[in-house]
This record gives C-alpha cells, structure tokens and sequence, in this order.
C-alpha cells in the first residue's frame, strides 16, 4: 500500500528486537513510508535504517527535552519501545503535535502518563499501548465476547518462553513489571481489587495439555477488557517459562489462551477457549500490533488521522480487522467449547 505520509515515524528503541521488527512490518506495509530508526546508539540504529531502506537513523537522548535533535528535525508519529521515566519523548510529541505510542508501562504506573495527556487535552493523540505484547490477546478476546449476551469471567493466560524475552531492554521492562508492583489489579465479581502472595497463583493447562501454574498479571489488557466487554470477573495470567513448541523440541512460541464463561447471545451458558500461538515469538505479534496502531493514528486504515486525546488500543481499532491481519502474519487460531451448564 502507498502511504501519504512524508515525515518519517521515529521508533524509539527501533534498533532492538522488536522496534525493528515494527519497522520492516511497517515497511511491508507502506513501502514509502518513512521512517527514522531512533536509539542511543547511532551506528546501531544506522545499520537497521539501511537494511529496511528508504529510513534513516536518530541519534535520541531521553534525558533531553528535544530528545537531541536538531531544530530541524521533523517527524510524524513517535512510537517508544523503551520504558521513559523522564516522558521527555511524550512531551516533544506534545509540543509538536505528533501521535505517540508507548508500549512499556503497567496498570501501577500509568499515573504520570494519564496526568499529562490530560494536562495537555489538544497537544496530540496518546495511545497506551501496554497490553500484553500491544494488544495480541486483547482483540481477540474482544471479538470472542460477541459471541455472548452476557460475560461472567474472561481468563487470558500467556506464556512467554524464557528464551523469547528479546533484548536487554525488554528483560528490564519484565522484571520492573513483576517486581516493583507486589500486587496485581484483578476485577472479581465487579470489583476491583488488588491480590498478592498464594492468591496470585492459579492452575493452568496449556496448549499440549500439560498442567501449568500461572501468576497474575497487569498489563492494560485488564482495563480494555472491563470497558469493552462489562465481563464481572477479568484476570490475566503469566507463565514463563518453556512454551509448548520448545518442550516438544521446536523453537520457542509464544502462547495466549483466553477462556469466556457466561451466557452466550443464543441463550445458553457456556464457556469458550480460544488458543493463539505465533510459532516465531512475541516479537512479531508485538511488531504488528505497533505497526498497525501507528497506521490507525496516521489515518492510514480505518478512519482519518486520530485527534488529539487519550486512548487505548480498542477504542481506536477493530477487532475483526486486527484478528485478520495477525492470521496473515503467523498466528495460528484454535477455538474450543465446554458442553453448556446450567
């Protein structure tokens, strides 16, 4: 597809595994489209901006207001893949106007993000897009709950393989994201509710059927899910650990399973299982789901250019359209169904 886009979007850690990912997806995409490979790193992000093509590189301090560029520099969406503590890169997109997405804060942390999006209402449109691996288990567990007229509990469970963890970036976003909250946000029975200790745990069967245990988790998944679906009861769980693939002696996957117990529009009570597997890891489905969230907010698919204001990735994004285009690039869907109860 051609683009009518003619500054480039700069990929904030687009030197690591899965910024530059989103970059050549980004290019299958938009063969014109540019793009600037931005990281600390020049000679790095140098070498990625040549392999894609028609891209160049930005050398980025965070601990910059201007993020080191020059005054000249011109850009039209920042996508970040690198957790900003100073938001310097939020506020440059603020002041310039440009769509911006992060992908790298929890449910405990999104407080100074909120604070100056809303601060500043009509700089530019904010996308957090911190779901599980940027929103690969919420949509299509979004389009599995129209199946149901009303929804009791949505369990999603990921499995991340230990081999799958990516660049040292991304092993530093894990640890703070299950280490710095001792609590994790669940929604039970309609209310909102912070758990710990054994209550984190619970039992997991896996894809191959191999009994697991899970521990709960909070990436923003548990705040588009409330919103979008009304289910009573939310909780995502994380193994990590040796995916399915791995242990029958292929690589590594990466593995999502998402169960919906309730009333389904027919009538009956049921419950549903729906298992995604990307048999190449995370970092293709979180490289796509940035691409095509950078090609909503530049009104290249679905709609105009976003406005300016604060989002989530489901309210700017279909889920059939989303689900469709992770089949094309790899996933692999299987559907189950308990008989009816009750």
């Amino acid at each position: 597809m051609s683009s009518s886009v003619t500054k480039p979007v700069l990929i904030l850690g687009g030197s690591g595994v899965v910024g530059a990912k989103t970059a050549q997806i980004l290019r299958q995409l938009y063969p014109d489209l540019p793009i600037a490979i931005g990281g600390r790193d020049l000679v790095k992000a140098q070498r990625v901006a040549e392999a894609i093509g028609n891209a160049q590189a930005a050398q980025i301090d965070l601990e910059r207001s201007d993020l080191g560029q020059n005054q000249d520099a011109s850009y039209s969406a920042i996508a970040v893949f690198v957790k900003d503590s100073t938001l310097n890169s939020m506020k440059y997109a603020q002041l310039h106007g440009l769509p911006y997405l992060s992908v790298s804060s929890g449910v405990f942390e999104v407080g100074p993000e909120m604070a100056l999006a809303i601060s500043k209402p009509n700089a530019a449109p904010i996308l957090m897009a911190s779901n599980w691996l940027a929103g690969a288990a919420t949509f299509p567990a979004i389009q599995a709950a129209s199946k149901f007229k009303s929804i009791q509990d949505i369990s999603i469970t990921v499995v991340l393989d230990e081999e799958d963890m990516g660049g040292p970036a991304a092993f530093a976003d894990y640890e703070r994201l299950t280490e710095s909250a001792p609590n994790t946000l669940l929604l039970t029975n309609g209310r909102w509710n912070w758990v710990k200790g054994d209550d984190k745990q619970r039992p997991f069967t896996d894809i191959d059927g191999m009994a697991l245990e899970s521990t709960a988790y909070s990436p923003l998944d548990v705040l588009s899910l409330s919103t979008a679906t009304n289910a009573k009861s939310i909780r995502i769980g994380l193994v990590y650990g040796t995916s399915a693939s791995r242990r029958r002696g292929e690589p590594f996957s990466t593995e999502i399973a998402i169960e919906i117990s309730g009333e389904l529009v027919a009538g009956e009570r049921a419950t549903t299982r729906l298992d995604i597997v990307h048999p190449e890891g995370q970092a293709p489905l979180t490289a796509l789901h940035v691409a095509l969230s950078l090609e909503r907010l530049l009104g290249l698919h679905g709609g105009e250019p976003v406005k300016p204001g604060l989002y989530l990735p489901d309210s700017l994004m279909e889920p059939d359209y989303i689900v469709d285009r992770m089949k094309e690039f790899g996933a692999i869907f299987q559907e189950t169904s308990k008989p009816p109860v009750g």
